[in-house]
């Protein structure tokens, strides 16, 4: 493999742009941008890019992580130098039809990673777009097994796996900002984790699917909550974009009788509203 192909550069310097970047630079050389250069500078282990041009002529893999409102303009920026390119996207509700639409035939995958990335304790779905090859979707696990564990789906299953772990640490989070740090893990096993499962279940996963998707989602989100000596109600509000499937999940969650069943199908439901065409 010639050497570009193995240099991995990362546009969007935000809470997961960031948490992959640091996951994976002991393994790839990585080039990072972002148009906010204070969240880049300092940044270390990492070569910083001037521009998306220079990131794109320097890295074989782009990893886009940029946010919803910021992909049509960073398509247009990478659409004349991304032929030879492998473009991964981590950015929910766009599929890999929209933008191999805007780019052309040019080899996609799309995962969503989860919040305990960070620690690389997250949950990974993969799929990919109709240019990308299975060398490619091998590829792309392997890289994000550095920041936690990863699933491959087809792609119809992208919106229940953002509801169910993307948004799942959220719905834990909201449940244990109530609780005391002695009583998180009882819960989180006891309560949430057979929830989470049932939730999976009902979200149209595999009995196997969702036993693991559960206790993946439960373990990393108690680790995180952990190792990051931050409160649950923090982490929450970390998972929680607005107008995104964990807000519209926890609105549902706070009415008082709402289960986590309730909240992952308002996840979904969401999602799929939020999925560009």
């Amino acid at each position: 493999m010639e050497k570009k192909k193995q240099i991995i550069g990362i546009i969007g310097y935000g809470n997961m742009g960031s948490a992959i970047a640091q996951r994976i630079k002991q393994a790839f050389e990585v080039f990072i941008f972002d148009k906010d250069t204070g969240k880049v500078k300092s940044a270390a282990g990492l070569t910083i890019a001037k521009n998306i041009k220079e990131l794109i002529q320097n890295a074989g893999i782009i990893i886009l992580a940029v946010k919803p409102q910021d992909f049509d303009t960073v398509l247009t920026d990478i659409k004349h130098d991304a032929a030879d390119t492998l473009i991964i996207s981590i950015a929910a509700g766009i599929p890999t039809q929209y933008m191999e639409k805007k780019l052309g035939n040019v080899r996609v995958i799309r995962v969503m990673p989860n919040l305990p990335a960070k620690i690389g304790k997250g949950v990974t779905f993969i799929c990919k777009g109709k240019f990308a090859t299975e060398d490619d979707l091998h590829f792309a696990k392997e890289l994000f097994n550095h920041v936690g564990r990863t699933l491959a789906l087809r792609e119809n299953m992208m919106d229940a796996a953002t509801a169910v772990a993307g948004s799942g640490p959220g719905f834990l989070y909201d449940r244990l900002s109530d609780k005391k740090a002695a009583e998180w893990e009882r819960y989180a096993f006891d309560v949430f984790m057979p929830e989470c499962e049932a939730s999976a279940l009902d979200r149209g996963f595999s009995p196997q699917q969702a036993e693991l998707i559960a206790k993946w989602v439960t373990e990393g989100s108690l680790d995180l909550l952990k190792i990051s000596k931050e409160s649950p109600k923090v982490l929450c509000i970390q998972v929680t974009s607005k107008g995104g499937t964990t807000e519209a999940g926890l609105e549902v969650l706070r009415k008082g009788n709402g289960s986590l069943k309730d909240a992952t199908k308002a996840a979904q439901k969401k999602a799929k509203e939020l999925t560009r065409r």
